[in-house]
């Protein structure tokens, strides 16, 4: 999958060259490029942004360099150009899953007050928001999807990772223990030492449904098997 991000800020993406991001991109699973914007203006300045009409607080990001990088990097329009944005579809795990399934994504990170209309009317496939609150800019939310989808990706993570752990089975994920067995006064739990495989599936059944009730109890709604 390749992954095309367009920023006015693309220094901040050095984190997706570490961790099991970085070894999906060396390995050639993932393919993650950083478009600077202002590559693309036509201001001799390299200005990206401008007033806006009617007034108001802020800058706004102009039509023309984003409507420029996007025809650049994807001018057949065979990727999902998602605008990242607080007005956007929230992001869930069912849609990380359609997402890692769909293909090459391009990735819009706004910025300021955020991005000309007329850009996102002639450019974007969707719009998506990582949570109900506002940041500084889109490359935090892109970094998050890029995370997210690069992990249904074919050989980033064991296929047992992607089984066990939250949202896999619409509850939160069950507690982790490893060595020592005592830490200051607290022991591992004694069946996660038994061997005893199907009572290990039963309690950490319990207690991601345990811990789903008292931090998320909406995603329990509708769940006729879990109800006490």
């Amino acid at each position: 999958m390749k992954i095309t991000i367009l920023t006015l800020f693309p220094e901040m993406f050095s984190a997706l060259g570490a961790s099991i991001l970085g070894r999906a991109q060396r390995e050639g699973k993932l393919d993650v490029e950083v478009v600077d914007l202002r590559d693309y203006t036509e201001d001799k300045h390299q200005k990206c942004d401008d007033y806006p009409f009617g007034g108001g607080a802020g800058m706004v990001m102009m039509a023309q360099p984003v409507g420029s990088a996007v025809e650049a990097v994807d001018p057949a329009h065979t990727a999902r150009r998602i605008y990242l944005s607080p007005k956007g579809r929230p992001l869930t795990q069912e849609r990380v899953v359609s997402l890692a399934e769909g293909g090459d994504m391009v990735l819009l990170c706004g910025h300021y007050e955020g991005v000309d209309q007329r850009a996102i009317d002639l450019f974007i496939d969707e719009e998506i928001s990582i949570g109900d609150y506002v940041l500084t800019g889109g490359e935090l939310p892109a970094m998050v999807l890029v995370d997210c989808v690069a992990r249904y990706i074919d050989g980033v993570l064991s296929p047992e990772s992607l089984v066990q752990e939250s949202f896999s089975d619409g509850l939160l994920e069950y507690p982790h223990y490893t060595r020592p067995v005592e830490y200051r006064g607290l022991r591992v739990p004694e069946v996660l030492r038994s061997g005893n495989h199907a009572e290990i599936d039963r309690w950490r059944h319990e207690r991601a449904l345990e811990i789903t009730e008292k931090a998320r109890p909406d995603l329990l709604k509708g769940r006729e098997e879990d109800k006490r």
